[in-house]
């Protein structure tokens, strides 16, 4: 494992803020968004904070594996579009953004 670190953005579920702007349970860390910056997942989580009242988010310092992805804890907590049924078969649930995510979308790629 590298002695790099980079920072992510971890919810109150324990679920991360992912790549394609929704969050993302962490089981495949390819698919987390990482910054080499501290000040650019801050910036992140203050735009999502903005427009989901309701999270309670953090960032933090992870190390980074031999691949450069992110080394991440996954989440115990379902992602809510998730059904046993899914969870069962191994296929992965299609995941659907709420309006605070797509406004956060939006206001990243401006």
């Amino acid at each position: 494992m590298a002695d790099l670190n980079v920072f992510v953005v971890r919810n109150q579920l324990g679920h991360y803020w992912g790549k394609k702007k929704h969050w993302v349970d962490g089981t495949d860390p390819r698919r987390v968004l990482h910054s080499s910056h501290e000040d650019e997942a801050i910036n992140t989580l203050f735009e999502l904070s903005s427009k989901d009242i309701e999270l309670r988010g953090e960032v933090l310092a992870v190390a980074i594996n031999d691949r450069g992805e992110p080394v991440v804890q996954p989440s115990d907590t379902l992602l809510p579009d998730e059904s046993d049924e899914d969870t069962a078969s191994g296929e992965e649930g299609v995941t659907q953004e709420t309006p605070a995510e797509e406004a956060a979308a939006s206001a990243a790629d401006a």
